[in-house]
């Protein structure tokens, strides 16, 4: 897609967002410790259509700074394809059948290590957009309600 394209329109950056979400199998995950200081990690993930569960280890750095900040930012895509979601996280475990699809989807299963809880999060926003004709309206989804 080029800058001179028209942009999509909301209905179709949201049925284009849901895809990813439901296809793609990683994402670039987001999170800050207490004091402020970043941190980036590359984590598999399972959409149900609401949630997000995620799993990592308990005493790496996304899981520690979870649980003190329960707030991440999640992307998925290109540079110029970009879905990027904001969330806050709980301790909610999924489902017996969410933990297989996850496991299924991710070729990683958490179940039977004790070092690695799943995490749920729940986006409170959501952008994409592929070029900048379209970050003027990029919202999809704010304070958890879906704009389109």
């Amino acid at each position: 897609m080029t800058a001179t394209a028209e942009p999509r329109p909301l209905a179709i950056r949201k049925r284009d967002t849901l895809h990813r979400l439901t296809h793609d199998i990683d994402a670039w995950v987001a999170t800050a410790s207490p004091d402020g200081t970043p941190y980036l990690m590359p984590l598999s993930f399972l959409w149900t259509g609401q949630h997000l569960y995620l799993s990592t280890a308990r005493n790496n750095p996304t899981a520690r700074n979870l649980k003190a900040n329960p707030v991440l930012q999640l992307t998925l895509g290109t540079l110029r394809d970009v879905v990027h979601l904001t969330a806050t996280t709980d301790n909610t475990q999924p489902t017996p059948t969410e933990a297989q699809a996850f496991a299924t989807k991710a070729g990683f299963d958490p179940r039977p290590l004790p070092n690695y809880p799943f995490i749920r999060a729940t986006p409170t926003k959501i952008q994409a957009w592929q070029e900048s004709n379209e970050l003027k309206d990029r919202t999809l989804m704010q304070n958890g309600t879906w704009l389109t």
